[in-house]
């Protein structure tokens, strides 16, 4: 049966994982947490050329009013990153179909390899900045995961997390879901998604059904 799309990308540590959590424990309380996280949102995605993910998420933690250390303590607690609640059942179905999965993320290649195993399911490339040399939204990543699983833009479909994502996706022309869970104000420029939801239970009939 003829599909709508032949893979689908995703964001890894907003769209599928609950990383607010383990953030706002690490940071000792949700309000620094959240600033805390603003802040890494706004370092990575203005990187450009990849750098030591773990220095940026320290310059984020001192812009933050918060020790530099807590990096440290957030790298070593990646294991406890959790999905959000239905993200394995909405994905199973997809996986089921034999749709190729991707994730294109901002973080270092031990810690991608490792969040993505907190995920449940199984990816057919895992994208990390330090794979790609570049952080979103330089385009790189996102052709990276594309060249990989090799599907072009125009049938593949990228969910995001963070509504940074809607512009860097939308360099590649990838046509994009947004997975809202955070409640964050797209960038004035951003242009707009297809879908906008606070969950995925959607996703493969969407993909599966041209």
């Amino acid at each position: 049966m003829p599909r709508r799309y032949d893979a689908v990308l995703f964001d890894l540590l907003t769209a599928l994982l609950d990383s607010w959590t383990l953030w706002n424990d690490v940071a000792g309380d949700e309000r620094s947490g959240r600033l805390w996280r603003a802040e890494y949102l706004r370092l990575t995605y203005g990187a450009g050329t990849y750098r030591a993910y773990e220095d940026l998420v320290a310059e984020a933690a001192a812009s933050a009013g918060l020790s530099r250390g807590l990096a440290q303590e957030l790298a070593q607690r990646y294991a406890e990153l959790r999905p959000w609640p239905g993200v394995k059942d909405w994905l199973t179905p997809l996986l089921s179909a034999g749709v190729p999965l991707a994730v294109v993320t901002n973080c270092s290649q031990t810690l991608g390899q490792v969040a993505a195993g907190c995920v449940g399911v199984r990816f057919d490339a895992v994208i990390t900045a330090e794979r790609a040399g570049f952080y979103k939204p330089d385009p790189r990543p996102y052709r990276l995961a594309l060249a990989e699983l090799g599907v072009a833009p125009d049938r593949s479909l990228f969910v995001a997390g963070s509504p940074y994502d809607l512009v860097g996706a939308s360099r590649v022309d990838l046509d994009v879901w947004w997975h809202d869970r955070s409640g964050m104000q797209p960038p004035a420029h951003a242009p707009s998604p297809l879908r906008r939801t606070a969950d995925l239970k959607d996703l493969a009939q969407f993909v599966l059904n041209a």
